[in-house]
C-alpha cells in the first residue's frame, strides 16, 4: 500500500471514530448557555440589582 493510500484509510478511520464527536460538544456548549441564561435571570430578578440598572439608564438618558 503506498503512503499516500495508507495516510488517507488512516485519516477517514480517525474522521469515523469521531463522527458523533461534534454534537456532543454542540449539546455541552448549549447546555453551558442554558445555564449561565438561568444564572442571570436569577440575579436580574433581584430588587437590588434591578434598581442598579434602573439607576444606570436613568442616569445614561438624562444627560
Amino acid at each position: 500500500m503506498s503512503t499516500l493510500r495508507r495516510f488517507l484509510h488512516s485519516r477517514a478511520a480517525g474522521l469515523r471514530a469521531e463522527r458523533g464527536s461534534a454534537t456532543a460538544e454542540y449539546a455541552v456548549a448549549t447546555m453551558a448557555a442554558v445555564g449561565f441564561a438561568g444564572l442571570l435571570v436569577v440575579i436580574l430578578r433581584g430588587n437590588e440589582v434591578r434598581g442598579i440598572l434602573t439607576d444606570l439608564v436613568r442616569d445614561a438618558l438624562t444627560l
